[in-house]
C-alpha cells in the first residue's frame, strides 16, 4: 500500500467553492471577498452583530519533540469530528510562517486526512497578510530613520533605538547588521537588525485588535526607541499609525477556507509561541464564536508557552474563556521525553514512557489546577503504539481526574476523532451542569513585572527561581517607572523544555530560568521577557526543507510535506 504525502492527499481532494462554505455559515456574498475559488476574506464591517456565543475549545500539547505530536492535525480533526457528529463547528488557526515552511518545522495546515485546504496556498503567501505586516513594520523603521536623518526634532538617541526591521524568512545573517553606511546621503550609520515577521509587535497587534480603530490606537502606542534624556518615542509621535493601518486594513479581515471534509476554518494571524503570544487573532475567534456552536482553536507549542499566553494574554485582553482544553500527546514523544532514542520509539518501553509521562502530567496540572479549566488528553495514535503503553497513560491521567481519548484523525479524518469529540462534548456538558467556574489567570494584573516572571517560572515551568541579568533588572525597573508595570508578560523561551534549556526533556527539577533581556510591546500591551538563548530571528538547518520543494510546468507544487 502506497502512503500518500500530505500534499498528495490535499491535492487529490475536491474542494467546495468558498461561496458555498460561506453560505452554510449564513454569510451572503456581500460579506466575503474572494481570493480565487477557495479562499476568501470576511468583511467584518458588513456583518451584523451576532448574539450567538459558541463554545470555545482550546487545543494545546506537551513540549514538542522531533518525534512529532500532531497538535494542528488534532485541532483540524477534532473540528471535523464535531462536524461529523452533526455539530455546527468552525476551526480557528494561525497562518503559517514561511520561515518554518522552508526550514525544518514544516507548515501549519494539519496532516494526513485532517488538513485545511488549499494547503499549498495557505503555507505559501496565502492572502498576503504577512507581507502586509512586514511592510507596515518596515515602513515604521523607514520613517524612524528618516526622522533622524532629516534633523531629529524628537531628539532620538540612535543608540537607544529598539525598533527592528523584519522579514518572514529564517535568515540568521540579518540578526545583527550595521546600516546607513556609504556617506551622509545614505542615512545615519547605526547598529540594527531583523526579526522574523511573526515575532514583530505588529503581528501581535493585528491579532489582539478588535477593529480598525483599535488597531490604529495600538499602532500609535508602539515604542520605537528613546530620546537622549531617556523618554520613550512612539509611532504616534512619528505620525506613522495612519499609513501603517492603511497597509494593514485588508490583513485585518479574517481568512475563510475549509478542511478536507468541508468544515469551515478561519486562518488569521500568526505570532510565534516561543517568542510571541502564539495565538490566532481575537477577531477571527470572536467571529467564529458568533457563527458556530463550537469553535476549535489551538495555541502554539506546549501548554507552557502557547496555552499560558492564550490564557494570560489573549483571554485576559479579550474576555474569551475556553469551555474545555485538549492536551495532545503521542506515546512516541513521551518515550522520547523519557530518554529513548528516536530510532527506538516504535518498540514497547514502559520504563521510558513512565519517565516521560511527568511532562504530560505537568501540563495537565497547569491547565486544571493553575487555570482551573476542564481538560481531556488526546493520544494521537500511531500504528506502532502498544496497548500496555496506552493503558499506562490512561491510568496516570485518570489519577489527576482527566480522561484520555484516542485520536486517529491523521488516518481516518473526522470519524477517527469521534471518540475525542464525544469526550469533549461530555466535558463541556458536565461543567455547564455544575456551573462552570471563572478562568483563573496565573497572576493578577497588579503584581509587579519581576514577580510575574517569577510566578510563571515557578508555577508553570516548575523552576526553583529566576536569575535576572543586570540589564534585564534595570529595564524592568524602567518599564515599571514608565507605567507598564500592570501589563502581562510574554515569555520568550525554548519550546522543547519546561526549562530554558532545550536539552532538558521530561519534567526537569532543580533548575532556574535565566532572563537576559526585556522589552516592552506597548502597542500590543505586554512585556516580552527573553530567556536562555532564545532568538527572535531563527536560522535555517543544515538541510532546509526548501531543498525538497519544487513546482512543475503546470504550476503543481511538490515536496511541501
Amino acid at each position: 500500500m502506497t502512503i500518500k504525502s500530505d500534499i498528495e492527499i490535499a491535492q487529490s481532494t475536491e474542494m467546495r467553492p468558498i461561496e458555498q462554505v460561506a453560505a452554510e455559515l449564513g454569510l451572503d456574498r456581500d460579506a466575503i471577498e474572494l481570493y480565487g475559488n477557495y479562499k476568501a476574506k470576511i468583511d467584518y464591517n458588513k456583518l451584523a452583530g451576532s448574539k450567538k456565543e459558541g463554545k470555545l475549545i482550546l487545543v494545546t500539547a506537551i513540549n514538542p519533540t522531533s518525534a512529532g505530536e500532531g497538535k494542528t492535525t488534532t485541532t483540524v480533526g477534532l473540528g471535523d469530528a464535531l462536524h461529523y457528529l452533526g455539530k455546527k463547528t468552525m476551526i480557528a488557526l494561525r497562518e503559517p510562517s514561511l520561515g518554518p515552511v522552508f526550514g525544518v518545522k514544516g507548515g501549519a495546515a494539519g496532516g494526513g486526512f485532517a488538513q485545511v485546504v488549499p494547503m499549498e496556498e495557505i503555507n505559501l503567501h496565502f492572502t498576503g497578510d504577512f507581507h502586509a505586516v512586514g511592510a507596515a513594520n518596515n515602513l515604521l523603521a523607514a520613517l524612524l530613520d528618516n526622522h533622524i536623518f532629516q534633523g531629529n526634532a524628537l531628539n532620538i538617541d540612535s543608540r537607544r533605538i529598539t525598533w527592528r526591521r523584519c522579514v518572514d524568512m529564517n535568515d540568521r545573517q540579518l540578526r545583527n547588521i550595521t546600516d546607513g553606511l556609504g556617506g551622509r546621503v545614505n542615512g545615519v550609520p547605526r547598529e540594527d537588525g531583523f526579526d522574523i515577521t511573526v515575532a514583530s509587535e505588529i503581528m501581535a497587534i493585528l491579532c489582539l485588535s478588535k477593529d480598525l480603530v483599535d488597531l490604529k490606537d495600538k499602532l500609535a502606542k508602539i515604542i520605537v526607541g528613546y530620546t537622549r534624556d531617556e523618554q520613550p518615542v512612539t509611532a504616534g509621535q512619528l505620525k506613522a499609525q495612519g499609513a501603517m493601518a492603511a497597509l494593514l486594513k485588508e490583513a485585518l479581515k479574517p481568512n475563510l477556507v475549509q478542511t478536507l471534509e468541508h468544515t469551515p476554518a478561519l486562518i488569521h494571524g500568526g505570532p510565534f509561541a516561543n517568542i510571541a503570544h502564539g495565538c490566532n487573532s481575537v477577531m477571527a475567534t470572536r467571529l467564529a464564536l458568533g457563527l458556530a456552536d463550537y469553535v476549535v482553536t489551538e495555541a502554539g507549542f506546549g501548554a507552557d508557552l502557547g496555552a499560558e499566553k492564550f490564557l494570560d494574554i489573549k483571554c485576559r485582553k479579550s474576555g474569551l474563556k475556553p469551555s474545555a482544553v485538549v492536551i495532545v500527546a503521542t506515546l512516541r514523544a513521551l518515550k522520547m521525553h523519557g530518554g529513548l532514542p528516536k530510532t527506538e520509539l516504535g518498540q514497547k518501553d514502559l520504563s521510558a514512557l513512565e519517565k516521560g509521562l511527568p511532562n504530560l502530567l505537568k501540563h495537565i496540572e497547569n491547565v486544571t489546577q493553575v487555570f482551573g479549566l476542564p481538560a481531556v488528553v488526546a493520544i494521537n495514535r500511531f500504528a506502532t503504539d502498544h496497548e500496555e503503553e496506552l493503558a499506562l497513560v490512561e491510568g496516570r491521567c485518570r489519577e489527576l481526574g482527566v480522561n484520555v481519548a484516542l485520536s486517529e484523525v491523521w488516518e481516518k479524518g473526522g470519524p477517527g476523532g469521534a471518540a475525542l469529540a464525544t469526550e469533549v462534548l461530555k466535558l463541556i456538558a458536565a461543567r455547564e451542569g455544575e456551573g462552570s467556574p471563572d478562568l483563573r489567570y496565573a497572576y493578577p494584573d497588579h503584581m509587579g513585572l519581576k514577580e510575574k516572571v517569577e510566578t510563571i517560572a515557578t508555577r508553570i515551568y516548575g523552576a526553583d527561581g529566576v536569575d535576572f541579568a543586570p540589564a534585564a533588572l534595570k529595564e524592568l525597573d524602567k518599564l515599571t517607572a514608565l507605567g507598564f508595570g500592570n501589563l502581562p508578560v510574554c515569555m520568550a523561551k525554548t519550546q522543547y523544555s519546561l526549562s530554558d534549556d532545550g536539552a532538558k526533556l521530561g519534567r526537569p527539577a532543580g533548575f532556574r530560568i535565566t532572563v537576559r533581556n526585556v522589552r516592552v510591546s506597548a502597542g500590543a500591551g505586554f512585556v516580552v521577557v527573553l530567556t536562555g538563548d532564545i532568538m527572535t530571528m531563527p536560522g535555517l538547518p543544515k538541510v532546509p526543507a526548501a531543498e525538497s520543494i519544487d513546482v512543475d510546468i503546470h504550476g503543481r507544487i511538490s515536496g511541501l510535506f
